[in-house]
């Protein structure tokens, strides 16, 4: 049985496979190589399907918890080997996993909630993630990761670079580093089809501008942050890397639990107050994750690894981002936007807690129940906020798939 039909997402090893038997299958057409090495050792995959120089790049596997892109990129892969019509004047690209080292971390089982999700979490500090290194981090400190994805960009200087994310609980949406005419209409059908949201208001694009409906163009240089306390800024990751090339870069995020709410464009009746009440509520659900890491880190080895890490570096963004959101006015006003901060809101606290939870767990420490019953409550209570729904995998892999070749398409007629 595939893992399409079990509702599961491959791991790394099994991707390798998968796509090691594809490229054997038209060898004249498909090469695999190594293009890298992890910070642990584990190899970097590329596949190259097709001879031209026009190339598009997909990347999968930049953000460990987000496990949708692997399927998607095999379904991709699987399509640009078997149809000729995707190969006309355009080679296509698959970094199978950005980031080896962190998918072992971050375990996704056949998912049945938001509780199982995040009891096997992971998500790298942000110096650590291959795509917003460089927004944080000097050129001469960056992990082999993002130094051997900007070499593959280098080499390939592809006209388009589309990166596969997905989202815990929400709904689709697009983010450009430039405009492509034309993606919002198929995108949005390709979402109507399958009963996935169309997310309109993602903070992860607060104060970008919108090409259409759930498709947002990364502002230009000399442009506010919307929230000045967070470090990374996305025009300094390795999207951008691909402009020096006149590339475009899209990232295309699918959920795996949908919300109808993240659609809603009404105006919020009072978006300045739910901001500030949701700054109060994210400083006191640190201050609960913060209480129990006190309390166990003298019991804790000395030598920190990268859960324990990465729930620090959520945690270390807390104080900033709740005083934007207390002082500044709101990047956007609609039920959608705001909903979307709400989200945001509840993840970074339960996120740490998720990731200290399973420090813990492995030490034995007598701290592990109380953070335990966070992880717990905070999941089941975000669900049932949102109406979390499963969108079964094969829908998620179609819809991402489907955008990503309407964005090549696009790209590569806007270039004539």
């Amino acid at each position: 049985m595939s893992q399409l039909a079990e509702n599961r997402y491959p791991t790394v090893p099994e991707l390798v496979l998968s796509v090691r038997d594809l490229a054997a299958h038209r060898p004249e057409l498909s090469t695999l190589r190594r293009v890298g090495t992890s910070r642990g050792g584990r190899p970097l995959h590329l596949l190259s399907v097709g001879h031209s120089p026009h190339a598009v790049l997909v990347v999968a596997g930049a953000h460990a918890n987000e496990p949708t892109g692997g399927s998607t990129l095999l379904a991709l892969a699987e399509q640009a080997v078997r149809t000729r019509e995707l190969r006309t004047d355009t080679s296509w690209h698959f970094l199978l996993c950005a980031d080896p080292d962190g998918a072992s971390l971050h375990r996704t089982p056949a998912p049945r909630s938001l509780l199982d999700y995040h009891r096997h979490f992971f998500r790298p500090a942000g110096p650590e993630q291959p795509e917003w290194s460089p927004s944080v981090l000097p050129p001469d400190r960056l992990p082999p990761e993002t130094r051997a994805l900007t070499g593959v960009i280098d080499e390939l200087r592809p006209f388009l670079q589309v990166s596969l994310h997905c989202t815990d609980l929400g709904g689709s949406w697009v983010q450009l580093t430039r405009d492509i005419p034309g993606l919002a209409e198929p995108f949005a059908k390709s979402a109507a089809r399958l009963g996935i949201p169309v997310e309109t208001g993602a903070s992860d694009a607060a104060g970008w501008p919108v090409s259409g409906p759930g498709v947002h163009v990364l502002p230009g240089p000399g442009s506010a942050a919307a929230y000045p306390s967070l470090p990374e800024d996305a025009r300094h990751t390795t999207w951008h890397h691909a402009h020096r090339y006149g590339g475009t870069t899209a990232i295309v995020e699918v959920p795996m639990w949908a919300s109808d709410t993240v659609g809603d464009v009404a105006a919020h009746p009072a978006p300045r107050t739910a901001m500030r009440t949701f700054a109060s509520r994210l400083r006191h659900d640190a201050r609960l994750v913060e209480e129990v890491l006190r309390d166990a880190l003298p019991r804790l080895p000395r030598a920190e690894g990268p859960l324990l890490r990465a729930a620090k570096w959520a945690l270390g963004l807390v104080p900033g981002l709740a005083d934007d959101w207390g002082r500044l006015p709101p990047a956007g006003t609609s039920m959608a936007y705001i909903g979307s901060v709400d989200a945001f809101g509840r993840r970074l606290p339960l996120r740490a807690a998720a990731m200290l939870l399973r420090v813990l767990d492995s030490a034995g420490d007598r701290a592990a129940p109380r953070l335990d019953r966070l992880v717990t409550l905070w999941s089941e209570t975000f669900a049932e906020r949102f109406g979390a729904r499963w969108v079964p995998l094969e829908h998620q892999v179609e819809h991402q798939a489907r955008t990503a070749v309407e964005a090549a398409r696009h790209a590569r007629e806007a270039l004539g």
